[in-house]
């Protein structure tokens, strides 16, 4: 006879030991996804995310070594002024390399403004460029004589051609997916947080747990 109320008492125990627990871990979830959140607001305010900013540091890379190349391809030629004046003001598609630097300066002009300035989440600007970088330098490698002026006759073409292409790998497959899983993990967490203030909206203190009074016997 006295079984029953030892095992209500146990498990009236147990649910109590069970309460404190709980209590916990709703107090705590919350703490973090708001921290989670508020890190993600703090990327966000801050500008560009980190991917991108190195996808716009190897943008500026491609610029500089594309340029660094053409100079040292004008000196190797008898020297900047003379050179320089053959190939821009004596433009020949034929024969010079100008172009090619411009092409470098398009990419970066392009890029910088869509993934930078504008912050694009999409593929589109970097399809363009690297579809106008590939047709342009298959066409002038085919129609040209830069294979009979040497090295930089193979060189710049096809370092501009790999560039481009890195560039495009680069932003397809590291910044777009990594933005993407980013603002998904931000969507759950602020969804979690919403949740939980909904189902507990505060830590109960003491003074809310009360007992009812004793009822009168034979009531």
């Amino acid at each position: 006879m006295n079984r029953v109320p030892g095992d209500a008492e146990n498990a009236h125990s147990s649910s109590v030991e069970s309460c404190p627990s709980l209590r916990d871990v709703h107090s705590i979830n919350p703490a973090q996804l708001m921290a989670r959140i508020e890190s993600y607001e703090g990327r966000e305010k801050k500008g560009i995310s980190d991917v991108r900013r190195t996808f716009c540091l190897f943008v500026t890379f491609d610029l500089l070594f594309i340029t660094l190349l053409w100079i040292i391809e004008l000196n190797v030629k008898g020297g900047i002024e003379t050179t320089l004046e053959k190939e821009v003001l004596q433009y020949d598609y034929s024969s010079s390399y100008f172009d090619i630097f411009l092409l470098a300066v398009f990419r970066f002009k392009v890029l910088i403004l869509a993934y930078a300035m504008c912050r694009l989440r999409h593929w589109w600007a970097i399809a363009f460029t690297t579809a106008v970088t590939s047709a342009f330098l298959l066409a002038k490698v085919i129609i040209s004589k830069l294979f009979s002026q040497g090295a930089f006759g193979y060189v710049l073409p096809i370092i501009s051609f790999i560039l481009a292409w890195i560039e495009t790998w680069f932003l397809d497959f590291k910044v777009l997916p990594q933005e993407a899983e980013e603002a998904n993990r931000f969507l759950i967490a602020q969804d979690a947080s919403e949740r939980a203030a909904l189902l507990h909206p505060g830590v109960l203190s003491d003074g809310q747990f009360y007992s009812p009074p004793e009822s009168v016997a034979g009531s």
